[in-house]
C-alpha cells in the first residue's frame, strides 16, 4: 500500500511550482485531492493529470484570502471524498520591489491576505473539518527562510512569513491533543514560476541568485519540497509536531 491510501488532502496553491508538485506527489501516494488555486485552466490541468493516472481529484477555484472559498474548499474535501486528512497550505505571492520604507500600503495588505491571512483560514477550517470526524490529521504549510533571515526588499513577505512560524506553532500547542500535527516546510530557492518572476522583476542573474542562496549552486526542485511535505503528512513524522524544517541547499546554514 501506498502511504497514503484512503486519505484525503486538499492543497492550496496546487496550479503550479511547489503546490502542484506536491498535489501530484500526494496523489500519486495515493491520496484523494482537493487542488485549489485562483488560476482555473492550471489548476483544471493538475487535477486532470491525477486523473489521468487513476487517481482521484477534483478542482476548486479558490482564493485563500476569502473565508468563503475556504470553507467552500474544505467543504469540497467532505463532500467529494468523505472527509479530511491533510491540509497543504502553499498559495503565496511574492512581488515586492521596494524597500520597507517605499513599500505601498496596498501591497503590503494584499501580501498579508494572501500570504499570512490564508494560512490561519486555511488552518481554521482544515483543523474544524479533521476535530469533527474525530481522527487524526495533518497540516503542513508553506513558509520559508525568510521566516528567518529576509532577503532585502521583502518587508511584507518576510512578514507574512515569519507569522506563518508563529501560526504553526501556536496551531500545534492548541491541537496536539486533537491528535492534529502541524508543521513547516521552509524552501529557500526553489526553482518556480514566482521566483523566477520575483529574480526577473529585480534584474538579478538566475546563476547569481543560486550561488548566493545555495550551497550547492543551483535551485532547488518543487519535487524536493514536495518530498518534505509528504514526509510531514505521514505516519514516519508521527513524533513531530511545531516544527520548521528547511529545504533550502544550505542557505540557513552559512
Amino acid at each position: 500500500m501506498a502511504r497514503f491510501d484512503g486519505r484525503v488532502a486538499v492543497v492550496t496553491g496546487a496550479a503550479s511550482g511547489m503546490g502542484r508538485a506536491i498535489a501530484l506527489a500526494l496523489a500519486g501516494e495515493g491520496a484523494a485531492i482537493v487542488v485549489a488555486d485562483v488560476a482555473v485552466e492550471s489548476g483544471e490541468r493538475t487535477a486532470a493529470d491525477i486523473t489521468d493516472k487513476g487517481g482521484r481529484a477534483v478542482f476548486r477555484r479558490t482564493d485563500v484570502s476569502s473565508t468563503a472559498d475556504v470553507q467552500a474548499m474544505v467543504d469540497t474535501a467532505v463532500r467529494e471524498f468523505g472527509g479530511l486528512d491533510h491540509g497543504v497550505n502553499a498559495a503565496a505571492i511574492e512581488n515586492e520591489t521596494q524597500p520597507l520604507a517605499d513599500c505601498d500600503e496596498r501591497t503590503f495588505d494584499r501580501m498579508l491576505a494572501v500570504d499570512l491571512r490564508s494560512v490561519f483560514l486555511c488552518m481554521k477550517y482544515e483543523i474544524r473539518a479533521m476535530r469533527e470526524q474525530g481522527r487524526s490529521g495533518t497540516v503542513v504549510n508553506i513558509a520559508s527562510t525568510n521566516s528567518f533571515r529576509p532577503q532585502p526588499h521583502q518587508a511584507a513577505y518576510t512578514a507574512s512569513k515569519h507569522g506563518v512560524l508563529g501560526l504553526t506553532r501556536a496551531g500545534a500547542v492548541d491541537h496536539a491533543a486533537d491528535g492534529i500535527r502541524i508543521n513547516a516546510v521552509c524552501p529557500g530557492a526553489i526553482e518556480t514560476p514566482m521566483l523566477m518572476g520575483a529574480i526577473a522583476a529585480r534584474g538579478r542573474d538566475p546563476q547569481e541568485v543560486a550561488g548566493r542562496l545555495s550551497l550547492f549552486g543551483r535551485f532547488g526542485s518543487p519535487d524536493e519540497i514536495a518530498r518534505a511535505v509528504l514526509w510531514l503528512s505521514s505516519d514516519d513524522s508521527s513524533f513531530t509536531t511545531g516544527h520548521a524544517l528547511a529545504v533550502d541547499g544550505g542557505y540557513l546554514a552559512r
